[in-house]
């Protein structure tokens, strides 16, 4: 099975670094960072402590690509029969237990304040959301993934 994670715009590097602890545990093939995501290493090629100290050398166990603009990514995976999902709280969207996992599936996930935009919403296959029954509205995006993640490919 391939399984694919996106990550558009996420601020935090610790939430991106928990996130790809996450990944190498479900066994994600590939991470690609998109738009503003932070990457474990530097501009200048150099690991990030703080990446590292969060994802505790995961990041060198799951392959990952920086990647500028997240459409490239999600047309390249669909032109290639990737079906693909966002974690993303909309008026289209399904409850996270109804989504299965397909021989290739891509999960896109979002901004931890903006989420996904539309124009990429536009082009999923699926968008699935985790309900709240609190007064929250969401999750912490790094948690939101794993309950996603180990749900759909578990």
């Amino acid at each position: 099975m391939e399984r694919v994670l996106i990550l558009n715009d996420i601020r935090s590097v610790i939430n991106v670094g928990a996130i790809f602890r996450t990944a190498d545990a479900i066994g994600i093939n590939k991470i690609y960072l998109t738009g503003y995501t932070p990457a474990p290493v530097d501009r200048f090629n150099r690991k990030r402590r703080d990446f590292a100290k969060a994802a505790l050398g995961a990041e060198e166990s799951v392959k990952w690509e920086q990647v500028e603009d997240v459409h490239d990514v999600v047309n390249k995976l669909k032109m290639n029969g990737y079906r693909v999902v966002a974690l993303e709280q909309s008026k289209d969207s399904v409850d996270y237990k109804k989504v299965n996992a397909e021989e290739k599936t891509a999960v896109i996930i979002g901004n931890e304040v903006t989420g996904i935009f539309q124009d990429v919403l536009d082009k999923c296959d699926v968008i699935a959301e985790i309900p709240m029954m609190g007064e929250k509205e969401s999750l912490n995006v790094s948690v939101a993934t794993g309950i996603f993640l180990f749900r759909i490919f578990d």
